[in-house]
């Protein structure tokens, strides 16, 4: 755990009464807390919740750490969490992570269990399962992902194009892509943060604490997954509903790794009736 001298700000946002029931949403990697929309942080509220949003370390508003050097592990994302719940005076809250914030997710619910009502986890992969027989990201992905060693990551010209064109490579095959939207939400994330440069460290950090796994798990989980995720495609969705007992799956039809605004209702009606 990060002591106290080194305690980073970590900046949060809430929806809703603070007397509804609490959920605790935990972004990817990169990801500031833009990447659960406003909207649909609302339409969770207006469901009877009191909706607590994010800035992981090194994204947004929170403490950054000079690109290639993070001085923290995923154990102290994983006690960040943690302590965005002390801040808010919440005992208890459905945990809801998406990709990276999955795995975070996963080992809130498994370190602090009397923290955790429910946990929800999207488009991500078992944590402590072995996934070694699972399909990987496709291979457009992993072409497309490669480039991201050739950005020049202080340019914001050159990161937003990069960055759009992930979010097109990681979308629905269902659905159309927005593209004037999605870069309009790029663009807020990059000025907010003051660039994405420290963003990066998100896939250098180390573990940090002990080896967990989710069929420890007591919390009831509900997983959603999109049948079109080229980074975590289906199969992981599918192995960690399978390792919990009792945990439900709720597949999103063409869904690609993300929160299309075509699926919202769906996705947010699945969570509203998780508890």
């Amino acid at each position: 755990m990060t002591n106290a001298a080194q305690r980073p700000d970590i900046v949060s946002e809430t929806f809703g009464s603070s007397k509804d029931l609490a959920i605790l949403l935990i972004m990817g990697a990169m990801a500031s807390m833009l990447w659960w929309p406003e909207a649909f942080c609302r339409q969770l509220a207006a469901r009877g919740r009191f909706v607590i949003r994010y800035d992981n370390r090194d994204t947004g508003l929170s403490t950054k750490y000079p690109p290639g050097a993070p001085t923290y592990t995923f154990e102290d994302m994983v006690d960040d969490a943690a302590r965005v719940l002390d801040e808010h005076g919440v005992a208890k809250a459905h945990v809801l992570g998406m990709s990276m914030g999955g795995m975070i997710a996963q080992s809130v619910a498994l370190k602090y269990p009397e923290r955790v009502s429910a946990l929800t986890v999207i488009s991500s992969s078992p944590l402590g399962v072995d996934t070694s027989g699972l399909p990987g990201p496709t291979e457009a992905y992993k072409e497309h992902s490669a480039q991201g060693g050739d950005i020049d990551w202080s340019n914001r010209g050159q990161v937003l194009d990069f960055m759009v064109r992930d979010a097109r490579a990681i979308a629905s095959m269902l659905h159309p892509f927005d593209e004037e939207r999605t870069r309009a939400m790029i663009e807020a994330d990059y000025d907010r943060s003051g660039g994405l440069a420290s963003a990066t460290n998100h896939f250098l950090i180390k573990g940090g604490g002990p080896q967990r796994t989710v069929r420890d798990l007591r919390a009831p989980l509900l997983v959603i997954h999109g049948t079109a995720d080229p980074l975590f495609p289906v199969e992981h969705g599918e192995a960690l509903a399978k390792a919990v007992p009792g945990a439900r799956l709720v597949k999103v039809e063409g869904g690609g790794h993300e929160l299309h605004r075509n699926d919202w209702l769906q996705i947010v009606e699945a969570i509203a009736a998780h508890h």
